[in-house]
């Protein structure tokens, strides 16, 4: 963590928390994605993250941040377009960061979803593991 700030201030301020507050430059409420964490949700998982659009080396830092704090497991979380940065993360993780945990648990699967136009599509999903040995 940097300087005196808290992890989750730490988290706000590099983008991964928004709160229901905050409006991007056309004054509209941010959407909240399936890479962004309500602070104010007290079903917040510390223990899970869901990788969405930000860059990866942001997930990168979090997931480093949250296992220097004495976390001992992480589930990644991703779906379509995003498993391929799920699987990168999880690669630098283990490999550069943490180099005493592995990513040994891996399970894919297939989510349904609504569509806008009210049809249901299926979704590609991964859940990555990484555990400190």
């Amino acid at each position: 963590m940097s300087g005196n700030l808290s992890f989750t201030q730490e988290l706000r301020q590099n983008g991964l928390i928004i709160t229901e507050t905050e409006t991007n430059e056309q004054n509209n409420p941010i959407e909240q994605n399936n890479n962004t964490i309500n602070d104010s949700d007290e079903s917040f998982d510390e223990t899970l993250m869901y990788i969405g659009k930000k860059p990866s080396m942001n997930y990168v830092l979090a997931i480093n941040s949250r296992m220097m704090e004495g976390l001992d497991e992480i589930t990644i979380k991703a779906r379509g377009k995003t498993i391929s940065k799920a699987v990168d993360v999880a690669e630098i993780v283990t490999n550069r960061f943490v180099t005493d945990a592995n990513d040994n648990q891996v399970k894919i699967s297939t989510e349904e979803i609504m569509r806008e136009d009210g049809n249901k599509t299926n979704v590609s999903t991964i859940e990555i593991v990484i555990t400190r040995n």
